[in-house]
């Protein structure tokens, strides 16, 4: 495949796939931060999609392009993002148990919330220094829709690198330290009101940093703009700037944790070796 062109307009640039697609062309997409996408065709094709692509450039949102999509059934992106899909449907079915079950549970809780079931639920997950399964229990507990997507995306993605790269012990191991220390963190400096799976996203976005540092023959977990990203969330987070409240203790013992993992990890396999 040869680079054809880019765009930070992926559903866009999935239309001109369709249209490509719809006169004889494969074409394919690929991103390095899931937003800003780069359009490749086969090599034996370039010259001959030159003039689609600047005629698209001239016009991306033509109604050519959205019927395209209609005409060769695209309900799909082809979009990949690391060299994964960004079909949530398609990358959900491919989880792992572990991946799928904490997926599931969480959003089943969040769902029960809504019902009227918040008081009594919440109260049984809460965190209680007396209940040590409830050491485990407040990642599984989200307050929002956003709250609980956001953190959903990022641990079934950086949960998925893992596991492939690492195996599903690696991440039922991370999942447990970091929802440990996460939630001791929160609870012994601020107190048990909080909730979420984010310290434990930012315990396998540690993970992947450092492993992927102290292996860097091996393809990367996670981008460093990804990386980058997360930090500055997580420094904003103590700020105090964010529209939304912050468990800023529970992100730092995730990260923390998660990179303590990764040393530990990397000890391990080298004593292994």
């Amino acid at each position: 495949m040869i680079e054809l062109g880019s765009l930070n307009n992926p559903r866009a640039a999935q239309g001109f796939i369709d249209y490509l697609k719809s006169q004889g062309f494969e074409g394919q997409l690929r991103s390095a931060d899931g937003s800003n996408v780069i359009i490749c065709v086969a090599g034996e094709h370039f010259h001959q999609v030159q003039p689609l692509w600047a005629e698209f450039v001239q016009n991306p949102n033509h109604e050519r392009y959205q019927q395209a999509s209609w005409d060769v059934g695209s309900t799909q992106s082809g979009l990949t993002y690391q060299g994964q899909s960004l079909n949530l449907v398609a990358r959900f079915k491919a989880l792992s148990w572990l991946n799928k079950t904490v997926s599931i549970v969480s959003v089943a809780i969040y769902f029960a919330f809504l019902l009227g079931g918040f008081e009594q639920i919440y109260t049984a997950l809460q965190f209680s220094p007396s209940q040590p399964l409830n050491w485990l229990t407040p990642a599984l507990v989200h307050f929002s829709a956003m709250h609980i997507v956001f953190n959903l995306i990022w641990w079934m993605s950086l949960g998925d690198n893992i596991e492939k790269q690492c195996g599903k012990l690696s991440l039922g191991g991370l999942f447990v330290v970091t929802a440990l220390i996460s939630n001791w963190a929160q609870f012994l400096i601020v107190g048990p009101n909080f909730g979420g799976l984010s310290g434990v996203v930012y315990g396998l976005l540690g993970f992947c940093w450092i492993h992927s540092y102290l292996n860097p023959k091996q393809p990367a977990l996670v981008s460093t703009a990804i990386i980058g990203f997360m930090l500055i969330w997580l420094v904003l987070g103590f700020a105090d700037v964010l529209f939304v409240g912050m468990a800023n203790w529970a992100h730092l013992g995730g990260l923390l944790s998660g990179m303590a993992y990764a040393v530990t990890a990397n000890l391990f396999n080298a004593k292994k070796a």
